[in-house]
């Protein structure tokens, strides 16, 4: 059992007297509840300490993992630069790891330091763990923005990885809760701040990590927090086993969100491999809507899927109905795994000789051309799932008034300069969020005068 024991931690700077100079008295449950972390952790005399932490270096598409003989940092961002630490780095296991994801083509290595400064989200739990304990080597690593199976299963690649050398070691998940949980915080409040904490204490309080990748991504980011992905890292490390879990203390008094949770794995337990399930229960789902999708989709998914496999545009499929060969209009092909947009390109009106032309073509771009994705490669293809939006006209609006993020999608131009954002999409939920986001991918500057368009979609799952 190399993984011995997980700890699900905060990293406020303010903890330390040396920053919060009295003010990290209006946390002592947490501080409390930290203490007995560090006295767990010194009990159990632990081999290695891996801390995964969302200020590390952070990539979209890469987990980063620390490289190097040693590492140090203190608090002086912080104005307390007394407060430092130099710490010895587990080499060999960042070797052995790095090593296991490259056989995989797994995105996970120690490719791209820009900071070997060690971050507050790992020198918060060291400065407890220290007091207590110091006969150990770290292993830091970032978290990413792929989706959460990919989390998951870096959390297992570490777990083999340290059973692969025999190390005991402690899984340290540093992370906030929500930064939403009070009018008077530094952040404001909003209504899923509560709600999140709320979801994630009862869910690693009693170790039910399957419940990690049903927290949406939407939901995550109104809350917020920035602990999700590294909890489920950690999840990932205890992926078949039964875990004995204790919440020890939860804080909303500053606006943001402090939970501390203990885990002890307590054997192997075949029901918990949750990654597992996860994609299973997905792969019945995804198969279930293609079988029920029409003919717009299935086209846009056998010209992705040609494509990714051959390199090749596909002839025009003989099954193709005549809607789709007479009909002309503009429209976006959308590709999104494991829940997260992977893709998405389309015309605004049309410049080919049919629709069934424009998705063939926009299914293609989607999948190999959108410049914020690498293209997509044949292993992903189970997982994907597509939808095509085939454009109205669009119409001229005199005033944001008429416009509608429900209804309607938008176009904002500015001279040459034009950004669209497609109608009816989860996040976007005001007129307001609209036009700013088209500004912004139309290079449009927040005080230009524009000009607004709007248009319907008949949108097809």
């Amino acid at each position: 059992m190399p993984v011995i024991a997980a700890f699900m931690v905060p990293h406020p700077p303010m903890i330390l007297p040396q920053v919060g100079r009295g003010r990290e008295k209006q946390i002592q449950s947490t501080i409390d509840a930290y203490e007995k972390v560090a006295e767990e952790i010194a009990a159990l005399k632990p081999d290695t300490i891996l801390i995964s932490s969302p200020h590390s270096v952070t990539y979209a598409d890469y987990f980063h993992l620390s490289p190097g003989k040693s590492a140090k940092g203190s608090f002086a961002e912080f104005g307390a630069p007394e407060a430092k630490f130099q710490l010895e780095y587990d080499a060999e296991f960042v070797q052995t790891a790095s090593g296991l994801a490259s056989e995989r083509s797994f995105p996970a290595g120690t490719l791209g330091e820009r900071n070997k400064e060690l971050d507050h989200g790992t020198m918060v739990p060291l400065w407890f763990i220290l007091k207590k304990y110091k006969d150990f080597r770290l292993v830091r690593t970032g978290l990413s923005g792929l989706d959460l199976t990919k989390h998951y299963e870096y959390g297992m690649l570490l777990r083999e990885t340290c059973e692969k050398l025999g190390r005991r070691m402690v899984f340290v998940a540093s992370g906030d809760l929500s930064h939403k949980l009070q009018s008077y915080g530094p952040y404001g409040f909003a209504e899923e701040g509560p709600a999140y904490d709320r979801r994630i204490m009862e869910t690693c309080g009693s170790a039910r990590f399957g419940e990690l990748f049903d927290f949406d991504e939407n939901f995550c980011d109104k809350a917020a927090e920035c602990g999700h992905r590294s909890f489920v890292i950690m999840a990932g490390a205890l992926d078949g086993m039964a875990v004995k879990a204790e919440q020890l203390s939860h804080e909303d008094v500053t606006g943001v969100g402090y939970g501390i949770c203990t885990f002890y794995p307590q054997g192997a337990d075949e029901g918990r491999r949750f990654l597992a399930q996860r994609l299973q229960s997905e792969a019945r789902k995804l198969e279930e809507k293609r079988e029920q999708s029409d003919a717009y989709v299935k086209l846009a998914r056998a010209s992705a899927e040609y494509f990714v496999r051959t390199g090749l545009t596909l002839e025009m499929p003989a099954w193709v109905p005549e809607e789709l060969r007479k009909a002309k209009a503009g429209a976006f092909v959308s590709v999104h795994e494991h829940g997260r947009l992977r893709g998405c390109i389309g015309t605004i009106s049309p410049v080919r000789s049919c629709v069934a032309e424009e998705i063939i073509r926009n299914a293609i771009s989607a999948v190999s051309e959108d410049p914020r994705f690498d293209p997509v490669g044949e292993e992903e293809l189970p997982w994907l799932e597509i939808s095509v939006d085939v454009l109205g006209e669009a119409e001229r609006v005199k005033s944001e008034a008429e416009l509608d993020p429900k209804r309607y999608g938008v176009i904002v131009q500015s001279g040459m300069r034009r950004g669209l954002l497609l109608p009816d999409l989860e996040g976007v939920d005001t007129v307001e969020e609209q036009i700013s986001i088209c500004r912004r991918k139309g290079g449009i500057a927040p005080d230009s005068p524009v000009e607004l368009y709007r248009f319907e979609v008949i949108r097809h799952h």
